[in-house]
């Protein structure tokens, strides 16, 4: 086991409150499936070009914009909650819209340089109809940075030691 997994552990369950409590005492949708591997990467690697808010927010940004293209212009109004029916038109579009977006948010990723793995599964939650909305998306990029800020601030305040050091 990594010497640091106990702090990382709790690390990144204070990386995800931060936006959590936000979405709690808002009633917004702050938290969502792929911060969870956004927390991971900064909780467990924590400095270095993988975590830079460059890659992790620009890689976010990229996400969300690909799969808000994506969905509005492929499978708008639609969403993948249910089970469909086999072959059914929706369903392909629906489908459509995922793959359109994770090869444009890779393409994006790359032309940017903002290559942040995680952004691959935000992609999917916004083409695929669970936060498809602008103020759906403004509200997932508030959350990467809220994400991103709490982990800058810990970073650079280096109040907690030997712990915060990538060396393993």
């Amino acid at each position: 086991m990594r010497e640091d997994a106990p702090f990382a552990t709790l690390y990144v369950g204070v990386l995800l409150a931060v936006p959590g409590v936000l979405a709690w005492v808002s009633g917004q949708a702050l938290i969502f499936p792929s911060l969870g591997p956004s927390a991971f990467l900064l909780a467990t690697v924590r400095s270095g070009e993988t975590v830079t808010p460059r890659r992790v927010i620009g890689g976010h940004l990229a996400a969300v914009v690909a799969g808000l293209l994506s969905y509005h212009t492929i499978a708008p109004g639609l969403e993948v909650t249910v089970a469909a029916p086999m072959l059914a038109t929706a369903q392909l579009r629906l489908v459509a819209s995922g793959v359109v977006a994770v090869a444009l948010t890779t393409g994006g990723m790359f032309a940017t340089e903002t290559g942040h793995p995680p952004a691959c599964a935000t992609t999917l939650i916004v083409a695929l109809g669970l936060l498809p909305s602008l103020v759906d998306a403004t509200l997932i990029v508030v959350a990467v940075v809220v994400l991103v800020g709490a982990h800058e601030f810990v970073t650079h305040e280096r109040a907690f030691g030997d712990y915060m050091s990538v060396e393993h």
